[in-house]
């Protein structure tokens, strides 16, 4: 079998332990990794009107500046299932509220909670899948230090009417814990993500598609906070990932 068939068969069975190492950082893209951000500021996202973006690259770190949540920026590459790598690094004042919209729908969240008790952790906090479940621990490192999740996302199944038949599943390690661990969910809840708050006649085009291919884009999140990114890579799961073309 191939490398991707058979990645694809350890999503669907869970034979395959995921546990990626974050022991060191930045940690070099597998073999199958597309690079969306590399270490020489070469990307391959646009901005949400589906141009060029305005953050800032520098030695291959992107940094949002907008004060507000409508600039987030969004990958050419469209997949279905996915191993989806980032790394970040929180801001030395301020929330460090942004996150990683995978699709668009399903936000794993970045916050600065470093030090917060684990008992006192919510959906709101760094590691959660925004309005669906709070991390199993608090993997939070303190401001300025570098940071990564690496996420293994599988996907809602829908029929030809739109309607999910089986719900997608998100297994997270950050910072070498285990956040979540085959996390299910439906229907996207989060008023605010691109689809729903600031949306563009680009992202139409995407939503409509991928309602009807369950394959999408992930963006990174622009809330108002200057979290910096570097090291981002999408392992595809299957053989759907393809750049996309509105314009086809």
């Amino acid at each position: 079998m191939t490398p991707a068939i058979l990645l694809s068969l350890a999503f669907l069975t869970g034979d395959a332990e995921f546990k990626p190492d974050q022991s060191k950082l930045p940690a070099p893209a597998p073999k199958g990794a597309i690079v969306l951000l590399d270490e020489k500021g070469g990307h391959s996202f646009l901005s949400m009107a589906g141009d060029k973006i305005n953050w800032p690259i520098e030695d291959g770190v992107a940094t949002p500046t907008s004060k507000g949540n409508k600039n987030h920026i969004v990958s050419k590459l469209h997949f279905r299932d996915a191993d989806i790598h980032v790394e970040f690094m929180l801001p030395e004042k301020g929330a460090g509220n942004s996150g990683v919209y995978i699709h668009g729908n399903y936000e794993v969240q970045i916050l600065n909670s470093y030090g917060k008790e684990k008992e006192k952790l919510t959906q709101e906090d760094a590691g959660s899948l925004y309005g669906f479940s709070k991390p199993l621990e608090n993997a939070c490192k303190k401001p300025g230090e570098w940071q990564v999740f690496d996420i293994r996302y599988r996907a809602p199944r829908r029929n030809d009417a739109g309607a999910i038949t089986e719900e997608g599943t998100v297994t997270v390690w950050f910072n070498e814990k285990k956040v979540q661990d085959g996390t299910k969910f439906g229907e996207p809840k989060s008023t605010f993500h691109p689809f729903r708050f600031g949306t563009t006649p680009y992202l139409e085009k995407i939503r409509d598609r991928q309602k009807k291919t369950m394959s999408g884009p992930v963006f990174l999140q622009d809330h108002g906070n200057p979290v910096k990114f570097r090291n981002v890579w999408v392992r595809p799961a299957d053989d759907l990932a393809f750049t996309y073309d509105p314009d086809k």
